[in-house]
């Protein structure tokens, strides 16, 4: 049972109907997540759409972002996301394998992609300065500073998602990761 009162699709802020149609549109349908987000905050759901887009365009790959959403949302404990994205990282094209890694926070074989997940676990688990060795290893493994920010973008957009869906419980609407 979710904990704060989500309205039903049909009575969520006009301003949240043109969002839910593009969501339905591009996905089959509204998850959960996003439903919540937007009848409560329809302007905190088109500042996410619209971030997300930017991400898309960015020079990360969409494995390597889903990359760092399914570990980071393990990291933080938020089944919604983990369920969510493990299935949005398979049709990204990461193996099932690598998707029980992620979510187990151990690395995946592929080094260049777990460095990137690394530092992104380190700097969503941490607090203060990250240390100037911690970003040299993500530039050593080929990462450049525009794909250390668009990383930056990913942990705190999946971070948002995390804690609306840890505060509000939000009803899982995704197949159980295997």
């Amino acid at each position: 049972m979710t904990r704060l009162s989500v309205p039903a699709i049909d009575n969520a802020p006009e301003a949240a109907a043109e969002l839910f149609g593009k969501i339905r549109k591009g996905m089959g349908k509204v998850p959960n997540a996003y439903l919540a987000i937007g009848a409560l905050s329809p302007a905190s759901l088109a500042l996410m759409l619209s971030a997300d887009t930017a991400l898309a365009a960015g020079s990360l790959s969409r494995s390597e972002i889903e990359a760092v959403r399914l570990a980071v949302s393990a990291q933080n404990g938020c089944d919604y996301c983990v369920a969510a994205h493990s299935l949005v990282g398979k049709m990204a094209g990461l193996a099932p394998a690598e998707l029980q890694a992620l979510r187990a926070g151990k690395p995946t074989g592929d080094a260049k992609r777990d460095a990137l997940v690394a530092f992104a676990l380190h700097v969503a688990g941490s607090r203060g300065t990250v240390s100037a060795d911690r970003v040299q290893a993500v530039f050593d493994a080929g990462y450049t500073s525009t794909q250390v920010v668009e990383t930056l973008l990913a942990i705190a957009l999946i971070t948002f998602t995390n804690l609306v869906n840890r505060v509000n419980d939000t009803v899982v609407d995704f197949p159980t990761p295997a």
